[in-house]
Formats: C-alpha cells, sequence, structure tokens
C-alpha cells in the first residue's frame, strides 16, 4: 500500500486560508453583487425558462407567440385573415388584419405603446380584460420574448390611415417608430387596411437549430383554424414552388370548428354513429365547445384546448366532460334493458359498466376560453379552474341527452359497444394482472430473452429494443454492458392500432417489454393509468433494421407506445436509433452512410463521381453488421445517431398513427406517395 505522510499543520493553514477567503467573499457581498438584467437581457441569458428549449420546438414557438397575437384580435371579433410565410433567408413573417398594434404614447412609459409592446415584458392589451376577453398567448412569452431571441425584427402597424414601423437587433429598437409611405411596403398593404405586420430572423447564436419545418407550422396553423371557426389562416413557403411554379401555400379555414376536426382527426376510421355530437355555447358562463364521435376502433382519443392551448394533461374540462359522459350513458344504458342480456349486473343488481367503457371507441376535442386560466400540472398545461368542470358537465350533458333521444339508433349502437368493451375490460383486467405478476417489481422476474445492464440506476441505463434474434446475439456481444440491456423481439409485434385490449395483454412479446420495464399498470381510479415510478431504464431504444420491413416494425413498437404507454414519450424516454445503409471504402478511407446523400457526398469526395472507384457495403439488416460495427455506428453514445420520439401535435400524431395502422388503404397510399423520399414519424 502507498504511504502518504500527514502534515497536520499544513491542513491548518489550509483550513484557516479558506475561512479567511469565506469571510472576505461575505463581507464584499453588497449591493454592487446584484446583477440586473435589463430589457429583455434576462430571455437571452436564459432562454429555455420562456421558450422551453433552444432547439426545434423552442424555434417554432417563436413563430406561435407571434400568431397567438393575432389570433387574440380574432378572438376579439377584429380580424379573420392570417399570412403566415417561411422565407428563403429562414425569415418569418405574420400579418393580419387586425386593428394594430396602438402607436401612440404610452402614458407611463413615455413613448410609442408599439415599442413598449415589443421591448418590455409582459406589456400588452391582453392583461386589459376590456380589450381582449380571452387570450392563447397569454399563457406564453409574448411577442417581446421573440423580439430578443431575434437578430432582427421588423414590424408595421397600419392604422389611421398611416404605416408606422420600428426596426428592432436582439430586442433593442434601432431607431424611434416612424411613419412610412405606402410604396416602402409594397404588395404588403392596400389603401385604408389596417392590421400588423410582423417580420423576424431567429439568432443563430442561441438556437441550435435554424430551419423551420413546413410541417410542424402547417399542423398548428390547420389545429388554430379548427379551433377558431371562420378564420382564414394561409402558409406560404417562400422556399420551395410546386411544378406550376408557383410558392408552396396552403389556406386552412373552418367553417363549423371542432365538429370538422373531429371528422378531421377521424378520418382514416371507421365511424360507428351517423354525425358529429357537437355543441358551442356560452350559456353557462365560459364559453365551451365540444366535438365528439364513436368508431369502430378500441382507442379512447380526446383532446382538450384551453384557449387555443392543448392541455395535454387535461384538468377540469376534461373531468367535467367525463363525468357528463359517464352520467348521461349510464343513465341510457340502464334504461335500455341491454345490461340485463348482457348479464352486465352484480349479485346486488348494481350495474357492472365502468366509466372507461364509456369512451372506448370514443374520438372527442373539447375546446373552452377562460378569462383567467389557472394551469398546473408538471407541464403547466392542466386547466385547474374548478368552476370549469360544472360549466361543461351541464353543457356536455345536456347536448348529448338531446342527441341520444333524436338518434335512437346511435344510442343503441353506442350502448352494444359499451357493452363489448366491458366484456373485453374484464379480459384485459385479467391480462394485466398476468402481466403484473411477471413484473419484476412483484418477484415473478424478467423476461428470459433480456440480457440486463449491470447497472440498477435508470437515468444510466439504456434498453435496446432489438428485432430478432440474430441482430439482438450482435447487440448483446457489443453493447457496453454495464449502460446497455438488449431485449430480441420475435419478427413484428402485434399491431396494438387493430387489436382488442385484452389482446394486447395476451401478446408474449409485449408482455415482455412491460416487463422489462418494471412498471404498474392500473389504480383504483382508472385500471388503464401507468405508473413510471420504479421504471428501470430511462432511455428506450427502438433499434431495427434500415429497411421497410424494419421501418415497419419501428412504427408498429411507436403505436404500441403510444397507445399503451404514452407516458414513456410524453417524458421523454423513447428514442430510435439510427442504423447506417452503407459501408463506403477507397483506400484507407472509409465512412459509414445513413442515407444516399452522404453515400454520393463520399463518391464526390474520393472517386470524383465515379461510382466504380468506391467499394459499398450495403447492410439489409443488423444481423449484418459484426459486434464492431453495430457498436460504432448504432450503440456508441459518443458516435450514434438517435432520434428522440415526442408528441408535437397530439391530434396530428393520432391521426397519423391511425391512418399508418388502420384498415383504410387509400390515405396510407396518398401519405406514402407524398412523403416517399423523406417519411419520419415523429409521434
Amino acid at each position: 500500500m502507498q504511504q502518504h505522510d500527514i502534515s497536520y499543520s499544513n491542513i491548518y493553514t489550509k483550513q484557516q486560508n479558506i475561512m479567511e477567503e469565506q469571510i472576505e467573499q461575505v463581507e464584499n457581498y453588497g449591493a454592487e453583487s446584484i446583477q440586473v438584467l435589463e430589457g429583455l437581457e434576462a430571455v437571452r441569458k436564459r432562454p429555455a425558462m420562456y421558450i422551453g428549449d433552444i432547439s426545434i420546438k423552442g424555434l417554432h414557438h417563436l413563430v406561435y407567440e407571434v400568431v397567438d397575437n393575432s389570433i387574440d384580435e380574432a378572438l376579439a371579433g377584429f380580424c379573420d385573415h392570417i399570412a403566415v410565410g417561411i422565407h428563403e433567408d429562414n425569415s418569418i413573417t405574420v400579418q393580419d388584419n387586425g386593428r394594430g398594434i396602438p402607436v401612440d404614447m404610452h402614458p407611463k412609459e413615455h413613448k410609442s405603446a408599439l415599442e413598449v409592446v415589443m421591448t418590455v415584458l409582459h406589456a400588452g392589451g391582453k392583461f386589459n380584460k376590456d380589450s381582449y376577453k380571452v387570450s392563447g398567448g397569454l399563457h406564453g412569452v409574448g411577442v417581446s420574448c421573440v423580439n430578443a431571441l431575434s437578430k432582427h425584427m421588423h414590424v408595421e402597424v397600419y392604422r389611421d390611415g398611416q404605416i408606422h414601423c420600428q426596426d428592432y437587433a436582439k430586442g433593442k429598437p434601432l431607431g424611434p417608430v416612424h411613419v412610412i409611405d405606402i410604396s416602402e411596403a409594397t404588395g404588403r398593404w392596400e389603401q385604408g387596411r389596417t392590421g400588423t405586420y410582423v417580420q423576424f430572423w431567429p439568432d443563430d447564436s442561441i438556437f441550435t437549430e435554424t430551419v423551420y419545418q413546413w410541417g410542424r407550422l402547417a399542423d398548428r396553423m390547420r389545429e388554430l383554424a379548427y379551433l377558431n371557426a371562420g378564420i382564414h389562416i394561409s402558409l406560404t413557403d417562400y422556399r420551395e414552388k410546386t411544378e406550376e411554379g408557383k410558392y408552396k401555400k396552403e389556406v386552412f379555414y373552418s367553417e363549423k370548428g371542432l365538429s370538422e376536426f373531429v371528422r378531421y382527426i377521424d378520418s382514416t376510421r371507421t365511424p360507428l354513429i351517423s354525425d358529429v355530437i357537437h355543441l358551442n355555447t356560452d350559456k353557462y358562463g365560459t364559453p365551451v365547445e365540444v366535438a365528439m364521435i364513436y368508431n369502430t376502433d378500441f382507442n379512447e382519443n380526446v383532446h382538450s384546448y384551453v384557449n387555443n392551448i392543448n392541455t395535454i394533461e387535461g384538468g377540469s374540462h376534461v373531468a367535467g366532460f367525463r363525468s357528463a359522459l359517464t352520467r348521461v350513458m349510464n343513465k341510457y344504458a340502464e334504461e335500455s334493458k341491454l345490461l340485463e342480456k348482457a348479464k352486465l349486473r352484480d349479485k346486488e343488481g348494481k350495474s357492472t359498466i365502468d366509466p372507461n367503457d364509456f369512451r372506448e371507441g370514443l374520438t372527442a376535442v373539447i375546446s373552452v376560453k377562460v378569462a383567467e386560466p389557472q394551469f398546473e400540472g408538471q407541464t403547466k398545461t392542466k386547466l385547474g379552474n374548478s368552476e370549469v368542470a360544472g360549466m361543461v358537465n351541464q353543457a356536455v350533458g345536456e347536448a348529448l341527452t338531446n342527441y341520444l333521444e333524436e338518434h335512437p339508433d346511435d344510442a343503441k349502437k353506442i350502448v352494444e359497444k359499451v357493452i363489448l368493451a366491458a366484456q373485453a375490460r374484464i379480459a384485459a383486467r385479467n391480462a394485466r394482472m398476468n402481466v403484473q405478476r411477471k413484473s419484476p417489481l412483484s418477484g415473478g422476474g424478467l423476461p428470459g430473452k433480456l440480457a440486463d445492464c449491470e447497472s440498477k440506476d435508470p437515468a444510466e441505463c439504456e434498453l435496446f429494443l432489438v428485432e430478432g434474434d440474430s441482430a439482438g446475439g450482435t447487440a448483446k456481444t457489443g453493447r457496453d454492458r454495464f449502460h446497455q440491456a438488449i431485449l430480441p423481439l420475435r419478427g413484428k409485434i402485434l399491431n396494438v392500432e387493430k387489436a382488442m385490449e385484452h389482446k394486447v395483454f395476451e401478446s408474449e412479446e409485449i408482455r415482455n417489454i412491460f416487463t422489462a420495464l418494471g412498471v404498474t399498470i392500473g389504480t383504483a381510479e382508472d385500471p388503464k393509468a401507468l405508473n413510471l415510478s420504479k421504471i428501470r431504464y430511462h432511455k428506450v431504444i427502438i433499434m431495427a433494421d434500415a429497411d421497410v420491413d424494419g421501418a415497419h416494425i419501428a412504427t408498429l413498437i411507436m403505436t404500441f407506445f403510444f397507445r399503451h404507454m404514452k407516458a414513456v414519450i410524453e417524458q421523454g424516454h423513447l428514442y430510435i436509433a439510427m442504423a447506417p445503409l452503407y459501408l463506403c471504402q477507397k483506400g484507407n478511407y472509409k465512412e459509414y452512410c445513413w442515407n444516399d446523400q452522404q453515400r454520393h457526398a463520399f463518391i464526390q469526395k474520393y472517386g470524383n463521381g465515379d461510382e466504380k472507384q468506391i467499394k459499398t457495403q450495403r447492410y439489409k439488416g443488423l444481423g449484418e453488421m459484426s459486434d464492431e460495427q453495430l457498436w460504432e455506428t448504432t450503440m456508441d453514445p459518443a458516435r450514434r445517431m438517435l432520434k428522440k420520439v415526442t408528441i408535437e401535435n397530439a391530434a396530428e400524431a393520432d391521426r397519423t398513427i391511425a391512418m399508418l395502422m388502420g384498415d383504410e388503404v387509400a390515405p396510407r397510399r396518398e401519405f406514402i406517395e407524398q412523403n416517399a423520399t423523406y417519411a419520419k414519424i415523429d409521434a
């Protein structure tokens, strides 16, 4: 053993010096030590605090914040056209025909109200309920934050017959608000029109990604159009032209609002009833709009919004909706006398129907406009206003009762589906209990095929779901045994989109996933609730072949997680490993290529464009790689590429999965034709 000399006098001297430094720090800690971030500096210092992150999601959030201001004008009754543009220099323009931001002198700030709105946090008309009764943007961070995170912003306001203009750099005005001639804004304004025009360039010194995605913006604009009937929202991509030579453009407009939204979401499913059950009222104290329809599938799809904000964690408005649905449907089922025939009563004669049974095959959208919303929950997307539950309960109860009375054939179909759901629930409960008995948390042990990792800290553990025993064997040999666990899956897992719940839990491969993860299913209140408090891996990685079959298997697995373990996605645990398609070599130069573009680039660089000079190995499957190759391309954290699976837009993800995994062939063929060269499912 190595010996160390210990000098206690040296230790004492060192401790004394440390104490003297600490005393000096305390004495010098005064007013001058307090850093004051003026104006919008705080936003630039900690941007993620205001917009969530500085990657692709935060980048697109900037657009939503500006559009929210225009939507607020529409909610107030002063705007019906909003135009959004993506430009070649990757700037964004948003123009509306509202009243235009006020430009007169602000009484307290002593500068133009336009400058106040654009440069001061928490400044705007939406805080004054005389200006806006409800506001979506209030939940966000405001256009001033967009200004702070833009390297340049240009704003024009057309009101009182004049165009008022101001420019900014990183949130700071480049000059005073001034009036420009209409000729200086050619093509943007018509004589006498009012409104606001905003153009901004995101700051590439802040954002890790600065290229806007058409699909993300189109999904949100479509959603806003459905949530706000009667508003035209156009999206134009000036970076891309059609075959006719025109810029790519789509106009989103809904005349009937949520009833059309529900039909859009359910367009790839088979409807069970003849019409959408739709209500739109404000007679209970706050505007409530609900649309719902039953389909022949087995999943519940409820999407909720408050002031156009997607409340992914639900809240009081969802609780009110479910309470009304259970109350009205239970009463109708009792009166129908169908429960006796199905033997769904206990020994005391009470119904054994569960509230969850009424929601199987249900697609619904709930939208409320609340003057003073109170948000809570992990992501601040759960409505906490208790009074809203009663309002929604009353409104939905009345509308649903009327529909069932006026459509007896539809009512009978719904009750029969509820009975089928109840019978399947009993079978599923037994299957879930079987899963629970085999859970490692209940002493049942882990799946036999699982090669577990040595670490027991979930934060540093990864579970690879691998297609087939061959690839699974290679992965087991090549992995980092301390951090990485391997679970081989036998072929293609069950398509849960078309399977009843008890069939899902009877599937051996799906049971193995549940058991390996160590999650528990069901509570006294909700038999389908998922508890991730004891999850054994914080990264669950789908690793499939880089071909059509592999993509199908990955989609099947993602569909399973989306429908039955959505919390795993929402908490950021699900990933897809990107395996390379090629290994290109010339002499001592070799490079893995994940797509044809990378392969062509290698050929150009090392073969002068001559493909014959390059030795190319095409990987048809993971099993063709050696354990060393699989490690260095797909499993090594220092070199691999992982895609995190996220739910950016729940309603659009719901529709896409139903379309890809459902029975309707035509919409699936259309999707594949449109996305064949760059298809990417980001559910």
